[in-house]
């Protein structure tokens, strides 16, 4: 590979720096670097981060490629500056086997856009009833610590416990979809006024919160690990403080979705705003948004997940639960908390790539941008602001709920183990 210099970039929103690529890794970062023959990238005003590290993304192959493909998924995190991802297991046939989670594992290396983690399903078939082969999938090629049953629950506490057992072994996490399926039978969306006045079932925080109290007692009963996917609610930030408050292990997710939009847009029936859990209240959101900043929460995580047009040009009750965020995701974190001086592009850094990195055991990656470290990073022209265009996603779907809307941020440059994959904001 041939070197590549990039001049003058706010490294973490700090004072300009040079960052010298040689291969794969960074050789140098200081001021005034001069590197003969070096490809130049001049990044004045722009903010370097380490490449962003999404924990939560629903690739869909194999079995739902209408909806994306690992090749196309993961162009749209090439797009959106992540350098990794974690793929959900909710696939068809589901992630709970060696050789699917291996299938998927080689697609992401073939493919070269971004690095792509499979996540093991829980429980066969993401039944609930039977443990699946959580030993195996870690032992595979694939090496995964992560498991979730995403888009259904484990809601029974032994399988759950057994679960948290299992991977404590090796150091995995179960992360927890958290969703009581008997308080949410024909729920369309957050239970209150809302929800009465459209006469649309309604979700209830306590089917959210409850399983997370149940759960976060059962990490500390066995020492184990749990991670809180997509959590929506204020009630489950103060269970989750309480818990970190105790000692207990548990990491806790938002995706940028819950940091914006609220439960008021679904009195449009337009069900690109259906999504699980749903749009929750005005100040959920807010605290969701002090969650993240005061470290409560983690990490940011897309829960990118996209549907088929026919999918959701229908109406509300038919319309599948989804949006796709892999692209617009640290836009929408510059608008609600960078911008409003709640987190720095530092504390941006923590929350999209090192931490979720950890969280992951994601090798390479959420590292230092500094010498001797693989050059995993992504240059963001924070500058920018536009409007959102889905007919411009790398994404085969389309379901975004920010179309028309004017977002601050764009991603102009990708870097994976120091190859671009996106230069002046197109994909190579």
């Amino acid at each position: 590979m041939s070197k590549i210099l990039i001049r003058g970039a706010k490294v973490l929103g700090g004072e300009p720096q040079d960052v010298l690529i040689d291969g794969a890794t960074i050789a140098e970062v200081g001021a005034g670097i001069d590197a003969e023959g070096a490809e130049v990238v001049e990044a004045a005003g722009k903010v370097l981060l380490p490449g962003l590290v999404d924990l939560h993304t629903h690739l869909r192959e194999p079995g739902r490629e209408d909806s994306e493909t690992v090749l196309t998924g993961t162009r749209a995190a090439a797009s959106g500056g992540y350098t990794a991802v974690f793929a959900m297991a909710n696939t068809f046939p589901v992630a709970d086997t060696a050789g699917v989670v291996e299938q998927v594992y080689r697609l992401g290396r073939e493919h070269g856009y971004c690095d792509v983690q499979p996540i093991g399903a829980v429980t066969v078939g993401l039944e609930g009833r039977k443990l699946a082969e959580l030993g195996a999938m870690h032992e595979s090629a694939a090496g995964v610590t992560v498991f979730s049953d995403d888009g259904k629950c484990v809601d029974d506490a032994v399988i759950m416990r057994r679960a948290l057992e299992y991977v404590k072994a090796f150091g995995g996490v179960v992360a927890q979809h958290a969703q009581e399926p008997r308080l949410t039978e024909g729920a369309q969306m957050n239970e209150g006024v809302v929800s009465a006045e459209l006469g649309l079932g309604g979700w209830p925080a306590v089917a959210e919160e409850s399983v997370i109290a149940r759960d976060v007692l059962l990490a500390e009963h066995v020492g184990s690990r749990v991670h809180i996917c997509h959590l929506s609610t204020a009630g489950s930030v103060e269970i989750v403080r309480w818990a970190k408050s105790r000692g207990i292990d548990v990491t806790a997710e938002v995706t940028p979705h819950h940091l914006l939009l609220t439960e008021e847009l679904v009195r449009t029936y337009d069900p690109v705003y259906k999504v699980n859990p749903p749009l929750r209240t005005e100040r959920d959101v807010h605290a969701l948004r002090e969650a993240l900043a005061d470290g409560t929460i983690d990490i940011v995580a897309t829960d990118h997940a996209p549907h088929p047009h026919e999918d959701k040009d229908c109406e509300w009750a038919a319309a599948a639960m989804g949006m796709v965020g892999l692209e617009t995701a640290l836009s929408v974190v510059q608008e609600t908390m960078v911008d409003t001086g709640l987190l720095d592009w530092a504390g941006v850094a923590d929350r999209m790539s090192v931490t979720p990195a950890r969280i992951g055991r994601a090798t390479g990656h959420g590292r230092p941008v500094s010498a001797g470290e693989p050059a995993n990073l992504t240059l963001v022209d924070t500058a920018y602001r536009g409007r959102v265009d889905p007919a411009g996603f790398a994404s085969r779907s389309r379901n975004t709920p920010y179309e028309g809307r004017e977002l601050p941020g764009r991603v102009t440059h990708t870097w994976l183990r120091g190859k671009a994959t996106l230069v002046d904001g197109k994909l190579t």
